[in-house]
């Protein structure tokens, strides 16, 4: 029965399908390989084990806004070397090898609607020196709190972001001064402040504007401190809890208020705002 038998012969390399390099990639939850596209689908949201792969600020906002309804704010700031960091323009080096990836800056501000909600709303961008606070930042997060004052609308900050800029000394930290300042007034007018904390949120994010929302949500298994767990335990000499600093222990310590899935961001947000505009004058 010889006609029943495949024979076998070797693969060639014409014979082979040529795939991008770009068609698949690894979660690093569970290592589960993930088709890119059917992963975009996912809002990079791991289908295996949940976990949240990082996404820009454009993608945040694309997820968040209806569509045909943004309108991005003051995206020609950029920052410059006030210190001459090093004298030898690694600083500025660095600014203009993070530019020619895409981003403007290490956030990008907007307006637009919320399932038909109109707010202002400020995305981080981890990709830009890792969405650290510089000036430039600090000043498109306090520009656009005060356009949500003066239209009385909400505000919702999506945080990512290892920290403050250290380049920029002490005019990095005194962006925590600005924003949190800003938000205080927000807060005075009864306007609502959404804060989002997604992987990672540290530092000196997380000593000014991200801890400062009405309501502080926070994505599945995202790093939320100050102070990074391997500098504690080699401070206090003591080894940390399993899933110290990670969203669901910050929830359960009462830090934030909610753990979300990504995708199911969007409804959460608007169902929070409905609640809390309830007899605001329109």
């Amino acid at each position: 029965m010889a006609w029943f038998r495949k024979e076998k012969k070797p693969l060639k390399a014409q014979n082979k399908r040529d795939l991008p390099a770009d068609v698949f990639e690894q979660c690093p939850g569970c290592g589960e390989v993930l088709y890119r596209e059917r992963l975009a689908k996912d809002l990079r949201v791991c289908s295996k084990c949940g976990h949240h792969l990082r996404i820009s600020a454009e993608g945040y906002l694309s997820i968040l806004l209806d569509a045909g309804s943004l309108e991005e704010l003051d995206g020609n700031l950029r920052a410059s070397d006030p210190l001459e960091f090093m004298d030898l323009k690694a600083y500025t080096n660095r600014i203009v090898t993070a530019e020619s990836d895409g981003s403007g800056e290490a956030v990008m501000t907007a307006t637009g609607r919320l399932d038909g909600i109109e707010l202002a709303i400020a995305a981080m961008d981890f990709s830009f020196i890792g969405g650290s606070m510089g000036s430039v930042v600090g000043e498109k997060i306090a520009r656009v709190s005060r356009l949500a004052l003066r239209r009385c609308v909400p505000l919702v900050i999506i945080s990512q972001s290892g920290g403050a800029r250290m380049q920029e000394g002490i005019y990095s930290l005194m962006q925590m001064a600005k924003t949190s300042t800003v938000l205080a007034r927000l807060h005075e007018a009864s306007l609502p402040f959404i804060s989002v904390l997604t992987n990672p949120t540290t530092g000196g994010i997380t000593a000014s504007h991200s801890m400062l929302g009405d309501v502080n949500l926070a994505e599945p298994d995202a790093l939320i401190g100050f102070t990074g767990p391997r500098v504690i335990e080699e401070t206090i000499k003591q080894e940390l809890p399993k899933g110290f600093q990670r969203s669901e222990f910050q929830l359960e310590h009462g830090m934030v208020d909610l753990v979300v899935d990504r995708r199911d961001l969007k409804k959460t947000i608007a169902l929070i705002l409905r609640h809390q505009l309830a007899g605001w004058p329109e």
